[in-house]
């Protein structure tokens, strides 16, 4: 049975993001570029909110066509566009198909528990809110919390008050060359 896998970076104080949504706060080298291509590669496929979409969209379809770009973001281009893609959203429009990109619009926990059955490997998903409501079905099997060294004091918070509580164990703990830590946690319940 392949596995639901949140994977998103976070700061020391647990937000996602700033306050004004910002992001600049991240620290992807290509070491850390290169380790999400790995794990991405072996993935089966994206389970996103629409805003996740979004912002995947508006950059990576053409990313590896800017010969400035690095090469691990040129890798990631062509892994995004040919990546199966799941979007929930209430608001785009179900016929939206550009990037191999299928448009739901619940969270049904019986189709996804049916996607996990399905053979390939694991599902990763990204985006705060998708993943409070994964959550809150008690879908996620894993969890990567990649840990920048910064206090933002302020931001969303990763994990909002889903009223679930989940029991995890450690797997994993790596540090990158830039302090980026990887902190790896599978749910205590899973098999």
């Amino acid at each position: 049975m392949r596995k639901i896998v949140l994977s998103m970076s976070v700061s020391l104080d647990g937000f996602f993001e700033g306050p004004n949504r910002e992001l600049d706060w991240h620290m992807v080298d290509d070491e850390l570029h290169r380790h999400f291509n790995e794990r991405s590669k072996a993935m089966s496929g994206f389970l996103t909110g629409r805003v996740m979409h979004e912002l995947m969209a508006g950059f990576w379809p053409t990313a590896d066509q800017d010969p400035a770009s690095p090469e691990p973001e040129r890798e990631f281009a062509a892994i995004w566009r040919d990546m199966p893609k799941i979007v929930y959203s209430r608001t785009l429009d179900l016929g939206h198909t550009d990037w191999n990109t299928t448009v739901v619009r619940e969270v049904v926990p019986e189709e996804v528990r049916a996607l996990k059955d399905q053979p390939g490997g694991d599902l990763g998903i990204g985006g705060a809110e998708l993943a409070a409501e994964f959550r809150r079905h008690d879908l996620i099997d894993e969890y990567l919390l990649y840990v920048t060294p910064v206090v933002l004091g302020r931001g969303r918070p990763l994990f909002p008050d889903t009223g679930a509580t989940t029991r995890l164990r450690p797997t994993e703990t790596h540090t990158f060359g830039n302090g980026v830590v990887l902190l790896r946690y599978e749910r205590a319940t899973a098999g």
